[in-house]
């Protein structure tokens, strides 16, 4: 195939939500309908012994949440999907912001109960700034939620984007029947079933067939046919430029544990959504089906397989072919790096790759050289941009409680700041060593992993820190004096950059304007 039917070929899509959306469950829904696996995991269930292909880390099966980015790609009618299942918390919305410049539509999933939810809203945002093409699936149909054309309503104004319903449910909770496929004019019925798909599947080429009458009875078909007169009048013909434009959202209802208005959408989704984009460097913008390689590092994660201590740098490729075992020029780095190890996902099982193309998500097996944000090419010095990176809002000091495990300590504590899962600044005086992170959950994440991966056993004691300033200098001889007079409060981040740990919000402006010379920056770029 040449590299443009291969280019065609490809979807590359995160799903995104607030927590408890149901985005995991669709993950799992799509790789049962997509034939990746057989039988579809519970993230939380009694009944249900298979945990889920996305949540494989422990602390993820324990607590019923995602904590990281996981990758997954599987084929559907000929097209090859790459999906990304994002965490929906917001201690770790770092990952998720990061992973959104890795894709090139995404699928926003909204609890019909609850709404649109404060989560969704942070992320929608980041959404708009690419002007990211977005689906939205309104799940759990199987309860009893709002009524449809007030969360569409709901949908549009807080989200700030037009929508266009494209499936319809009939009923809802306990008399939900199914759904009707507005974009292929085509009515399925499904059997609630959480583990295996269902074959009972009906197809009505028109509303007014009175078959549809002995299959759901006459006050439904009413009701349906009355609800798909009016959307039909009241919203424009749904037009696939507007939303690859990211101006209208397409809409499709159903319940991700049931099976049920999934197929319509993935569909739906592969006739739609937009092939792998072309991505914008420092200094130009590079198109898909140029000749030579080109890609990004967006996440790193150390111990995907614990027996083996490995660490995987996920390289998104822009352009050209990746192939296994060639040389590459690290943008960054001192030398060209070759890949003899080169993974595909399905969360952390994986296979060996020879080739891989535009849109694809590949694995790296790193010994250290690599940091998100670096760019791959096959020669040319260009760096991919837009990777977001925040200062920190909350500031923990490490307490080791086993001196024996000081190495362990350590060496974790590197590879999982280098994943990008919080900061660490190692203060000048007294290498007191201090994780600055997003949100709170997140301590506890680091904890749990150093104790399973690393064997390392920490405390994490507040500190009373306001903010991390990264500091230069044009003069260096000030920069120095700076660093010497205000030395108890100067620390390294991972980088060994200087970093000023200011202790309160009026106290770093006074220093601020004391020090006109010294440049204050609040985030550091990757």
């Amino acid at each position: 195939m040449s590299l443009k039917e291969e280019i065609q070929k490809r979807r590359t899509f995160a799903i995104i939500a607030h927590p408890d959306a149901g985005k995991t469950t669709l993950t799992e829904k799509l790789l049962l309908f997509g034939g990746a696996i057989q039988t579809a995991g519970a993230v939380k269930s009694n009944k249900i012994d298979t945990a889920t292909k996305s949540d494989w880390m422990a602390i993820e099966k324990q607590r019923g949440i995602s904590v990281a980015t996981s990758v997954m790609g599987f084929e559907y009618k000929d097209i090859k999907i790459n999906l990304l299942d994002t965490p929906g918390h917001q201690d770790f919305a770092e990952d998720t912001y990061r992973t959104l410049t890795a894709v090139d539509s995404v699928i926003m999933v909204i609890d019909c109960v609850k709404g649109v939810e404060i989560q969704t809203e942070k992320l929608m945002e980041v959404c708009r700034m690419r002007n990211t093409p977005v689906i939205c699936f309104i799940n759990k149909l199987d309860r009893e939620g709002r009524d449809p054309y007030s969360l569409i309503e709901e949908v549009e104004q807080k989200l700030n984007i037009q929508c266009r319903p494209l499936s319809w449910p009939i009923g809802m909770g306990k008399s939900f029947k199914g759904v009707y496929n507005l974009f292929d004019h085509k009515l399925n019925l499904f059997t609630p079933s959480q583990r295996k798909l269902s074959d009972v599947r009906q197809s009505f080429e028109d509303v007014n067939d009175p078959e549809l009458e002995k299959l759901i009875g006459k006050s439904y078909a009413d009701q349906l046919r009355e609800d798909v007169e009016l959307i039909e009048g009241v919203y424009p013909e749904f037009d696939p430029t507007e939303y690859l434009e990211g101006k209208v959202a397409p809409v499709f209802f159903g319940s991700a544990v049931n099976n049920f208005g999934i197929n319509e959408m993935l569909d739906t989704f592969i006739k739609i959504a937009p092939a792998p984009k072309s991505r914008r460097t420092e200094d130009r913008e590079v198109k898909p089906d140029e000749k030579k390689f080109s890609g990004f590092v967006f996440k790193i994660h150390a111990n995907m397989d614990p027996n083996h201590r490995n660490r995987i740098a996920f390289l998104r490729i822009c352009s050209g072919t990746f192939e296994r075992n060639k040389p590459y020029n690290h943008v960054r780095g001192p030398k060209p790096l070759r890949f003899s190890n080169v993974t595909q996902f399905m969360a952390q099982d994986k296979e060996m790759i020879d080739e891989a193309y535009p849109g694809d998500i590949v694995g790296l097996y790193d010994t250290g050289n690599l940091k998100i944000g670096d760019t791959l090419t096959d020669g040319e010095d260009m760096q991919f941009v837009g990777i977001p990176s925040f200062s920190p809002e909350i500031f923990r000091e490490v307490v080791n409680k086993d001196a024996m495990k000081t190495k362990q300590l350590e060496k974790g504590l590197k590879q999982l700041m280098e994943e990008g899962v919080a900061q660490l600044f190692t203060f000048d005086m007294g290498s007191r060593k201090v994780v600055g992170t997003v949100g709170q959950l997140q301590f506890e994440v680091i904890q749990f992993r150093l104790k399973n991966e690393y064997n390392a056993t920490v405390e994490f004691h507040p500190m009373n820190l306001y903010k991390a300033c990264w500091i230069t200098s044009k003069d260096k001889k000030q920069l120095d004096e700076f660093v010497r007079s205000k030395n108890r409060h100067i620390a390294h981040d991972k980088d060994g950059k200087l970093v000023f740990m200011a202790e309160s919000k009026a106290w770093l402006q006074m220093v601020m304007d004391n020090y006109p010379e010294i440049e204050f920056h609040f985030t550091s770029e990757y």
